[in-house]
């Protein structure tokens, strides 16, 4: 398990698959102002909708696994968000997901993802 807090730069739209696969990207903005990192996460299946709580500016922290993959000789890495929490970017209150709900994927959920590629 992973974490980064920082602040959303910007929140993609839901990208769905022929294959009934769902995923959507996010990317938040963290560091300082000398070397700010914009870092990329994802979200899948039903957990996409996670993110319509959230706005660009928002403070936010990202649990998240480390997930790899090889297709054709070529590899690839998702960092794969299964848990975000809101902060506040000003004085308003941001809203928050809620964790009452969220679930930590076992090891088959994780095995079974149904990557498209």
């Amino acid at each position: 398990m992973y974490e980064a807090s920082g602040k959303i730069k910007v929140i993609f739209d839901t990208q769905t698959f022929p294959s009934g696969f769902t995923k959507r990207e996010f990317v938040i903005t963290t560091g300082d102002e000398n070397y700010p990192q914009d870092i990329k996460f994802e979200l899948i299946k039903d957990k996409c909708v996670w993110l319509d709580k959230y706005s660009d500016g928002q403070d936010v922290t990202v649990s998240f696994d480390i997930r790899g993959n090889e297709y054709k000789d070529k590899y690839y890495v998702n960092l794969n968000c299964w848990k975000i929490q809101g902060g506040s970017s000003n004085s308003n209150t941001a809203p928050q997901a809620t964790t009452s709900t969220e679930v930590e994927p076992s090891p088959e959920d994780l095995a079974n993802d149904d990557i498209p590629f």
